[in-house]
């Protein structure tokens, strides 16, 4: 399990194997919706974070998850709210996971570079 997961699912209260899928989810999520570049500096910098995504998606839906975004079935912030609440989560636990997920990513890749990331996911920055 890595590292990040289980800082992430002890501080938020929720299973190691559910968090791994949700933390996966949320970087699938950012890798679709908002600047590329950044994002792949972030997700680069989290020790597992390209294995975390591949994990959420089956491998591939980093690429069918910007098909649906362009055209038009992304859905942003909410879209991923039902992704994440489809997996048991409830409004409160998807809060913490999402400024866990967030602070996380700032020890690894830094606090610029992540600003940068929430900046450019429209409706993101009110949840973290």
């Amino acid at each position: 399990m890595n590292e990040l997961v289980t800082q992430i699912s002890e501080k938020v209260g929720i299973d190691p194997a559910l968090a791994e899928k949700a933390v996966g989810l949320m970087l699938n999520f950012l890798q679709t919706e908002g600047d590329s570049e950044a994002v792949s500096r972030m997700i680069a910098a989290i020790p597992g974070g390209a294995d975390l995504v591949s994990g959420a998606t089956g491998g591939g839906g980093g690429l069918l998850g910007g098909i649906m975004s362009a055209l038009g079935a992304g859905g942003g912030v909410m879209a991923l709210g039902q992704q994440l609440m489809s997996q048991g989560l409830g409004m409160g636990e998807i809060t913490s996971l999402a400024k866990e997920t967030i602070a996380t990513a700032k020890q690894y890749a830094g606090d610029e570079v992540v600003d940068q990331v929430v900046a450019s996911v429209p409706g993101l920055s009110q949840f973290v």
